[in-house]
């Protein structure tokens, strides 16, 4: 079950709360909300990381920090899955979102020029038209498909418990049974 492997893995917010190092901070990433390995919070944290991994921002694990802070998501994934946007992957993912948001608003995809003020704030709003759009739609999918899994792996585990008593029970009828042969 996934449940084990996040929490294997994961400190325990007592642990976080006494970390001397985040002063003030300690209290409010302590909470055990954010740390709780079920399918809302990670379903959440999943949805929160993916629409800030594609706002085309620097620091993006602020936002996300504070959105998963607010709605009580799953802070150790959250800010995973925001490093899915890194220095190798930027140019590929903001350039997408880009042609998204500049096909959608009608505007021409102009090729990069020297790069001017005007030439910057034109391309800005198709880009971060793009990359909401992108941050809405990927974090809905990606929420969705966690919830999904999570609810699998669950009916999985249920079925292969009343399979476990459908065994025992025949085994213990069969051992019980006066016609078997002995």
């Amino acid at each position: 079950m996934p449940k084990r492997l996040f929490k294997k893995y994961l400190p325990s917010p007592e642990k976080i709360r006494q970390t001397k190092g985040l002063g003030a901070f300690a209290e409010i990433l302590g909470n055990p909300h954010l740390w709780h390995v079920n399918r809302r919070a990670l379903s959440g944290a999943m949805f929160i990381g993916i629409f800030c991994a594609l706002l085309p921002m620097p620091f993006q694990m602020l936002p996300a920090l504070l959105l998963s802070v607010y709605f009580r998501c799953n802070l150790p994934l959250t800010l995973v899955i925001v490093w899915l946007t890194n220095p190798f992957t930027y140019v590929p993912v903001f350039y997408f979102t880009y042609r998204v948001g500049a096909t959608l608003l009608g505007t021409p995809v102009s090729p990069p020029s020297p790069v001017t003020f005007t030439w910057l704030a034109e391309q800005m709003v198709p880009l971060w038209f793009g990359s909401v759009l992108c941050g809405l739609v990927f974090g809905l999918a990606g929420m969705l498909i966690t919830r999904l899994l999570w609810r699998y792996s669950i009916v999985r585990a249920l079925q292969r418990r009343r399979e476990l008593r459908r065994a025992r029970k025949a085994a213990k009828n069969a051992g019980s049974d006066p016609d078997s042969p002995a």
